[in-house]
């Protein structure tokens, strides 16, 4: 099973490097090229940095280790930002590099992370995910409602986002273990 562990300062330039390499990957085709190039990878590590070194809102990072040890994928949320939905938790980002997806990483880090929300006191969990993404799929198959879908400006561009939800982040949690106590992701 691939370690997930508690994102730490000195992760900061490897987590902004998978966001920025899975940030283009994942939505080439879904947000406009300028759109696209408007994250860079010095933005993001001063966000990381930032982050990290004094989480807001409650926010929680975890990242997930290959079997060499490096960092291949992160999860972060905290406090729901919008407070429209019902909803006290949410997950701000979570990204994998690409040939580590399908692998049961994403679920790992889903489990780690919902464990992690339990356990500082959220009661449920919302994500925000482009409408057209098929990574919607991820949290449908884990059991996320949609719950609304939104506009969002990216760039110049303006794209649409829905909210997935789950309303008891323990049934979650309980699900995931027991998943990964059937059987193990692939490394």
């Amino acid at each position: 099973m691939p370690p997930v562990r508690p994102a730490r300062f000195e992760d900061a330039e490897t987590i902004a490097e998978i966001h920025v390499n899975s940030w283009k990957s994942t939505y080439e085709d879904l947000i406009d090229e300028q759109d696209l190039s408007n994250t860079t990878l010095e933005h993001r590590i001063a966000l990381w940095e930032t982050v990290l070194k004094t989480p807001l809102n409650g926010q929680i990072a975890f990242v997930i280790e290959n079997g060499e040890g490096d960092v291949v994928g992160f999860v972060s949320g905290g406090k729901e930002r919008t407070k429209n939905y019902g909803y006290d938790g949410e997950i701000y980002a979570i990204y994998l590099l690409d040939e580590y997806q399908g692998k049961g990483y994403g679920k790992e880090m889903l489990k780690v992370f919902s464990e992690g929300m339990v356990a500082a006191g959220y009661k449920s969990l919302l994500v925000w995910v482009l409408t057209h993404n098929p990574s919607s799929q991820f949290y449908i198959k884990y059991g996320a409602d949609p719950i609304e879908a939104e506009k969002v400006t990216i760039g110049q561009g303006t794209y649409e986002e829905t909210a997935y939800g789950w309303n008891d982040l323990r049934k979650l949690t309980e699900r995931l273990r027991d998943e990964s106590e059937k059987k193990p992701p692939s490394k």
